[in-house]
């Protein structure tokens, strides 16, 4: 009985491609992101004052203060971002080998970054799922995505940390992650394009014909 509910979600997920490519977005970006953040954390013991600590909580829970600053914006700009800091991100783990504490704040820094877009993009992603999926599915389908991520990630890290393996190794094999994540995001990035401008161009024919109508 249980499992149909999971089969349930897995055929509300086959029915959208859509909603696989924003699947598989949040499930690889969540991945890399949990696969790094323990040894980040080990990090912050060693390198970061408790006052840069907090700085990075309170910017992380401040999203709800500017989500209505981005009531507007339009769904693939927000994807073009995270498309951005995705590529900050590959190329902040240069820095390893330079500097720990400059990289532990860059990619401290990013990871803000990232939780604030995501719960921007979330609220505006709803309007692009209500004519593929009910909006609770959607939610309760995003949770498990998010939860099975963190759940391979933080999996992942304990073996690599059972194996010893060095952290500029682990950031070479999440690099490559990176790169075919960033393949994905253009991927979604281009089709919430399409799906906005033939909207745009919708909504502009029928204000033309509107005028017109008017017009006689």
């Amino acid at each position: 009985m249980m499992a149909k509910n999971y089969l349930g979600l897995y055929k509300e997920l086959s029915k959208s491609k859509l909603l696989k490519l924003q699947a598989l977005v949040l499930f690889f970006t969540t991945y890399i992101d949990w696969v790094i953040m323990p040894f980040i954390a080990k990090l912050e013991g060693l390198y970061l004052p408790v006052f840069m600590i907090s700085f990075y909580m309170l910017l992380g829970a401040a999203d709800g203060l500017i989500q209505p600053l981005f009531r507007k914006v339009k769904i693939h700009h927000i994807y073009l971002f995270v498309i951005i800091l995705d590529l900050i991100q590959i190329g902040s783990y240069a820095l390893a080998w330079n500097s720990l504490i400059m990289f532990t704040y860059v990619i401290l820094s990013i990871f803000t970054l990232q939780a604030i877009t995501f719960e921007i993009s979330r609220v505006h992603t709803v309007d692009f799922m209500k004519e593929e999926i009910e909006i609770k599915e959607y939610l309760i389908l995003r949770s498990f995505i998010v939860s099975v991520a963190i759940i391979a990630g933080a999996l992942s890290a304990m073996i690599l940390d059972y194996f010893s393996v060095k952290l500029e190794i682990t950031l070479a094999i999440l690099a490559g992650l990176g790169i075919f994540a960033v393949v994905i995001e253009y991927k979604l990035y281009a089709k919430l394009k399409n799906i906005v401008q033939k909207g745009e161009t919708i909504i502009q024919r029928q204000k033309t014909l509107l005028n017109e109508k008017i017009s006689l």
